[in-house]
């Protein structure tokens, strides 16, 4: 057993402790609050005159798939050789040792849980991953939830990979957005055959196995989301109207114009993760991007978190995004939710992460001082109950 005593506990969901003990056990949170007992067998971390919170929540990224400092060889987030690839699957491209950068700068951040997601050059481009940041010997044992979601894109990405570089469709918003209703029409309708060859215990009539299919089952079925990358907001506004359409569940990746439809995205309960910010504008889309965002949403009623599309930017810079959308205007309280419980709760973790709370996962971050604070330093990083990183 653990205890971390003696620190100022910010647990984001059920307010501050002062002077706190934490006690953990078989990697989950058993007790939390101001008098909690600690056994005289427990390990005590002395948090005094710390700052102690849950670990960060990292919604949007691609570490581990996109590799840093290694150019094309770790180059593995887009299989653009075709702009329908649902069968694809993040965990197949993740390097999971402690020699990626991208994750080792997660775990020094004290960033605990991170969505890796395929990148935006397709438009159904595959399936997410949600995994712990501690490194191990393979991905498949820091996995929290797989698949987290099914990539689509809309926008400048597929229209330039295959509509500029290839000469095919899709070169139009037209066609990103035909090419998605096309796919989603033959996965129902091999659904329908599936169901109707299995209710008739007819295996003749069992379509022929079909991998991508196969894949965008969970999506027709609501088992998964889709994980729609769009900066603008008319794109946005096309991939609601499709999910409407077909029944689905979405969020919407990027929000770089979620000020101009953040009231509409609170009535259709769209759930916004806002990022890259420190970043330059690369392209046209991004050309309205404002760390005013966040507030607006928040104004609105949007359910939305900040990520920082890493490699888009790098991992590190996750809580200065939320200081700087602080900055201008975001209640303080709200701004350490985007990173952590908000986060957790959009890609479907929630349960699990992104608060200190009983029965939680142990995945804590102590730290120097204010979180939000450039000065502040990550001293220690817990994850499931153990020390994964120290300074």
């Amino acid at each position: 057993m653990i205890a971390i005593k003696g620190g100022r506990v910010l647990t984001i969901t059920k307010g501050v402790i002062e002077e706190g003990v934490i006690l953990i056990e078989n990697g989950k949170i058993k007790s939390i609050g101001q008098d909690v007992k600690i056994p005289a067998d427990a390990k005590v971390i002395n948090a005094k005159r710390k700052v102690v919170m849950p670990g960060l929540v990292e919604a949007h990224c691609h570490i581990g798939i996109l590799e840093e400092t290694v150019g094309w060889y770790g180059s593995d987030g887009n299989e653009a050789t075709e702009p329908i690839t649902p069968h694809m699957r993040a965990i197949d491209g993740i390097k999971a040792n402690a020699d990626e950068k991208g994750l080792e700068a997660a775990l020094m951040t004290g960033i605990t849980t991170a969505q890796i997601l395929p990148g935006s050059a397709n438009v159904i481009g595959g399936t997410g991953v949600i995994v712990k940041t501690a490194p191990k010997v393979v991905v498949d044992e820091m996995i929290v939830k797989n698949p987290s979601g099914m990539k689509i894109a809309f926008g400048e990405n597929p229209r330039r990979v295959y509509g500029v570089e290839f000469k095919k469709m899709p070169s139009t918003r037209m066609g990103v957005a035909a090419l998605l209703r096309e796919w989603l029409n033959k996965t129902l309708l091999y659904a329908e055959k599936k169901e109707s060859a299995t209710a008739q215990k007819d295996p003749i009539k069992m379509p022929e196995r079909d991998p991508r299919l196969e894949a965008l089952l969970p999506v027709v079925k609501k088992q998964i989301p889709l994980r729609a990358h769009a900066h603008r907001a008319d794109d946005v506004a096309t991939a609601v109207r499709i999910c409407e359409e077909f029944g689905l569940e979405m969020s919407w990746e990027h929000a770089t114009e979620g000020h101009r439809i953040a009231k509409w995205l609170a009535e259709k309960k769209i759930p916004a993760v806002w990022g890259p910010s420190l970043t330059a504008r690369g392209k046209w889309e991004m050309r309205e991007l404002s760390f005013e965002t966040p507030k607006t949403l928040y104004d609105a009623g949007v359910h939305f978190a900040i990520q920082t599309d890493a490699v888009g930017s790098t991992i590190a810079f996750l809580p200065i995004c939320a200081g700087l959308a602080c900055r201008d205007g975001l209640p303080y309280e709200e701004a350490l939710k985007a990173i952590t419980i908000n986060s957790a709760e959009i890609i479907g973790v929630g349960d699990r992460v992104g608060s200190l709370e009983r029965g939680k996962d142990a995945d804590i971050r102590i730290l120097s001082g204010d979180p939000l604070e450039l000065k502040t330093k990550v001293e220690k990083v817990i994850i499931n109950g153990e020390l994964a990183w120290s300074r």
